[in-house]
């Protein structure tokens, strides 16, 4: 048995213990996911201002040619001025056309350092930049201690900035599921090491909790199996999920990597049109799997850290940028449209004359979703986001 098993089945457990209401029943059926795109995806050639000149001035070999029903390769028009990579017209556009999906331009933080790793955090942990972080207080974490019958999980291989805290949270890496290597034996020797330990419960509970997800994973893994079909990379993750909160939890993060396009990033085809197919179909498979009656009550927001330069480099890829693209998706989201307070986009309004500006703060944005979503009190929505404001609504 290895150390990390026996601490991941630990840590598993004591999410039971969130102010001792995880598994109680939920005072709401909502169901929350967050979908952080980790690299930095470059928001405008997917979602795309096709009106702008400068956009195509600036982009002279990986720009998305303007929408046109004869060129296929050309962007899906969304609302007169803005476009959709067409890599996404057999998943994401039709979430659009039912109204089932809004893309939020010029969302993002007011960190401005361009770093990886310093914007991640600001956005998991929700806390306003400038003042002294909690490291060990992420937004989600809070969100589970307010919201009465919270079901949390992290579909990671470590558990994220954006869980910690007081108690920990199950996490579960659905991108490759093996056997858990700590067998039915091994988790009942453990289980009697803590025979009357202030842990007993706990280490029970995070045994069931894994056994059970592994369980449901298995059991569509083999349906896929015996149907023949080979599912790859985020899809089968992304499907995952969509059994597991139609059944077993409300409130989840997911996190993909590979999102640095510096050099040969593509345009209508390449590594960013693999990739943003990938994350499209995964998130129809979602869909799917989830179902319609469970889809009505869930929400899904895809986030990234920052947007990218809105210039080319010299490399044919971008570089780190400010501003980006949120999504926001779910069977009731006032979808299919263009949200949040618009730049038009020339080079004065760039931010620092480089990329886009933010005009949606993504703590103003979870504030929202969380007040139409769960109906809490303000004083509440001041913990898990403090300092948000909700004067400028997007959504509702």
């Amino acid at each position: 048995m290895r150390r990390r098993d026996f601490l991941a089945a630990s840590l598993a457990a004591s999410a039971t213990a969130i102010n001792g209401r995880a598994w109680s029943a939920p005072a709401t059926d909502q169901r929350f996911l967050m979908i952080f795109l980790r690299g930095g995806y470059d928001a405008i050639n997917v979602v795309i201002p096709t009106y702008s000149d400068l956009y195509y001035a600036s982009r002279p070999t990986i720009a998305i040619a303007r929408p046109d029903p004869a060129n296929p390769n050309a962007a899906l028009p969304l609302d007169g001025q803005w476009s959709l990579h067409p890599a996404l017209k057999d998943s994401i556009y039709p979430l659009w056309q039912r109204k089932q999906i809004a893309f939020i331009p010029f969302a993002g933080t007011d960190d401005l350092t361009r770093s990886h790793f310093e914007t991640q955090d600001t956005i998991e942990l929700g806390q306003p930049v400038g003042k002294p972080r909690n490291y060990r207080s992420g937004f989600m974490a809070r969100m589970a201690l307010e919201l009465s019958g919270s079901r949390p999980i992290a579909f990671t291989t470590q558990p994220p900035l954006a869980f910690q805290g007081s108690t920990a949270v199950p996490n579960l890496a659905v991108t490759s599921v093996s056997k858990p290597s700590v067998d039915a034996r091994q988790a009942k020797l453990i289980q009697d090491m803590y025979q009357g330990h202030d842990l007993q419960a706990a280490i029970a509970e995070g045994f069931s909790v894994r056994d059970k997800a592994y369980s449901t994973l298995a059991g569509e893994m083999a349906a896929a199996n015996r149907n023949a079909v080979s599912p790859s990379g985020f899809e089968v993750a992304a499907r995952r999920v969509g059994r597991l909160m139609k059944t077993d939890y409300n409130l989840a993060f997911l996190d993909v990597g590979g999102w640095d396009t510096h050099v040969n990033q593509g345009g209508v085809t390449g590594v960013l049109a693999d990739r943003i197919s990938q994350l499209g179909r995964g998130l129809a498979g979602l869909v799917e799997e989830i179902g319609s009656e469970t889809w009505a009550k869930t929400t899904v927001l895809v986030v990234s850290e920052f947007g990218r330069t809105f210039k080319e480099n010299g490399d044919r890829g971008t570089d780190h940028g400010h501003g980006s693209v949120y999504w926001v998706l779910g069977g009731s989201v006032k979808g299919g449209r263009i949200a949040g307070t618009q730049v038009h986009l020339t080079a004065d309004h760039l931010n620092q004359g480089r990329d886009l500006p933010v005009t949606t703060d993504y703590r103003n944005l979870i504030h929202e979703l969380v007040k139409s979503m769960y109906g809490i009190e303000e004083s509440k929505i001041e913990l898990i986001v403090p300092g948000s404001r909700m004067d400028k609504p997007v959504l509702t």
